[in-house]
C-alpha cells in the first residue's frame, strides 16, 4: 500500500516537473520570439518599417543564424572583380549570382538581410567594382549605388573656369562649383606657375582640356592642380620659345591664345587667326574681338550661356577692362582655356598681313580674311 503511495507520489512529482519545464521552455522560448528583433538590431541595425511583426521575427531568426554568412568575408585575400546588374534583375538572381561568382558564400543570407533591411527595393543597376574582402553586409550596401570610384571628367577647349564649375553637379565629383571657383581664384603659393602670372591672377587659362579620371571625392584644390600640372606638361621649350619669338610672356600668350580658342570654329583657321591679332597687336591697334565682350558679359539667363550671341551694340560698349573694342591691347588675362592647338598657333602663328576678318556668310564656320577695312566691308553678308 505504502509503495503504490510512493509510486503515486513521484509520478505526480514528475508531472509536476515536466509541466514546470514544459512552461519554462514555453516562457523561454516567447521570450526569444519577442527579443528576437532586439537582438537581430543589436548586430544588423533596425528592420524596414514595412515588415509584419511576423516577418520581423523570422528575418531576425535567420540573420542570427547566418551571423557568420554575413560579416565575415569568404576571401581575406581575395581580388576585385567586375559585376553587372542589369536592369530590372530580380534580388533572388542578383544574390544567386554573387555566390556563383565567389563573392559570398550564401546567397540565402545576403537576401535575407536586403528584406530585412528594405534595400531589395533599392538596387541599382549598372556595373560595380566587388570583392570577396568585403562582407556580405558591405555588398549589400555598396548594390545600393552603381556611381563608379573613378568618375572621368571632361574639360572642354574655349570652357571658362565658370563653365567647369557648372559641369560639375551632374559629373559625380562631391565638391561644390563654389570650391571649385575658390581654388581657381587663388593659386597656391607652391604653384609651379605661380611666379609667371601677375599677383592677383587667377588659374582661368591654364586649366588644360581635356578629360581626366579622378576619384569622386577628389578635392577641388587636387582637381584644379591636375588641370594645371597638364598644361605645364604640354608647356615644351618650343612653345615657349615661340612665345618669346611674339614677343609675348607666358601669360600674356596664354590671354592671346584663349581669345583665339573662342574665335576659331574650324582648328586648321587658328594660325590665321593667330597672325591677324598679332598683326593688329604690332600694328598698335584695337584687337576688336567679339569673345572678349562675350567674356566681360558673363552669363546670360535668357541664353542660358556664357557666350552671348549674337551682341549689340549696346553690348559692344560694356564698361570692362576685357571689351578690346574701348581698350587698347590684350585684356586683362585669359578669357578661356585654350587647347593646345590655340597655343600653338600663338606660338607660330600663321605668316599673314592680314589685319580682320569675319565670319564666312556659308554657315560653315570658316572665316574670311582681310588686308584691308575696305576688304573686310566687302566680305560682309548680303
Amino acid at each position: 500500500m505504502r509503495e503504490k503511495k510512493r509510486n503515486r507520489l513521484l509520478s505526480t512529482v514528475f508531472a509536476l516537473a515536466l509541466i514546470g519545464g514544459l512552461c519554462l521552455g514555453a516562457a523561454l522560448a516567447v521570450y526569444g520570439l519577442v527579443n528576437l528583433p532586439d537582438w537581430a538590431a543589436g548586430q544588423f541595425g533596425p528592420a524596414v518599417s514595412d515588415l509584419s511583426r511576423i516577418q520581423k521575427t523570422y528575418l531576425s531568426a535567420q540573420l542570427l543564424r547566418q551571423a557568420k554568412d554575413l560579416l565575415i568575408p569568404i576571401d581575406p585575400q581575395g581580388s576585385e572583380q567586375a559585376f553587372q546588374i542589369e536592369l530590372g534583375e530580380s534580388p533572388s538572381s542578383i544574390t544567386r549570382r554573387l555566390e556563383e561568382a565567389g563573392l559570398i558564400s550564401n546567397a540565402s543570407a545576403i537576401q535575407n538581410y536586403l528584406v530585412y533591411a528594405g534595400l531589395d527595393k533599392t538596387i541599382q543597376a549598372g556595373e560595380y567594382r566587388l570583392s570577396p574582402r568585403m562582407t556580405s553586409l558591405e555588398i549589400a550596401h555598396a548594390l545600393q549605388d552603381a556611381t563608379p570610384e573613378d568618375v572621368t571628367f571632361n574639360v572642354l577647349p574655349g570652357w571658362r573656369a565658370e563653365e567647369i564649375a557648372t559641369a560639375l553637379p551632374t559629373s559625380g565629383l562631391t565638391f561644390t562649383p563654389e570650391a571649385l571657383m575658390a581654388a581657381v581664384a587663388k593659386p597656391r603659393e607652391d604653384n609651379p606657375l605661380r611666379s609667371e602670372l601677375p599677383e592677383s591672377a587667377s588659374l582661368e587659362g591654364f586649366l588644360f582640356p581635356g578629360g581626366y579620371q579622378v576619384k569622386r571625392n577628389i578635392n577641388p584644390q587636387a582637381f584644379v592642380n591636375l588641370m594645371v600640372d597638364q598644361f605645364r606638361i604640354h608647356l615644351s621649350d618650343e612653345l615657349r620659345a615661340g612665345f618669346e619669338c611674339q614677343n609675348l610672356s607666358l601669360y600674356q600668350a596664354v590671354t592671346l591664345a584663349s581669345i583665339v580658342q573662342r574665335e576659331a570654329v574650324v582648328a586648321d583657321e587658328m594660325p590665321t587667326i593667330a597672325s591677324v591679332f598679332i598683326n593688329r597687336l604690332q600694328a598698335g591697334m584695337k584687337l576688336d574681338s567679339d569673345p572678349t565682350v562675350q567674356y566681360a558679359i558673363g552669363f546670360n539667363p535668357q541664353q542660358n550661356t556664357w557666350w552671348t550671341n549674337p551682341l549689340s551694340k549696346d553690348d559692344l560698349q560694356i564698361n570692362s577692362p576685357y571689351n578690346t573694342y574701348l581698350n587698347w591691347g590684350l585684356p586683362p588675362g585669359p578669357i578661356s582655356n585654350p587647347s593646345l592647338e590655340a597655343l600653338q598657333a600663338v606660338a607660330n602663328p600663321a605668316q599673314t598681313s592680314y589685319y580682320f576678318f569675319r565670319a564666312a556668310c556659308d554657315g560653315s564656320g570658316k572665316h574670311l580674311f582681310a588686308e584691308t577695312l575696305e576688304e573686310q566691308v566687302k566680305n560682309a553678308c548680303p
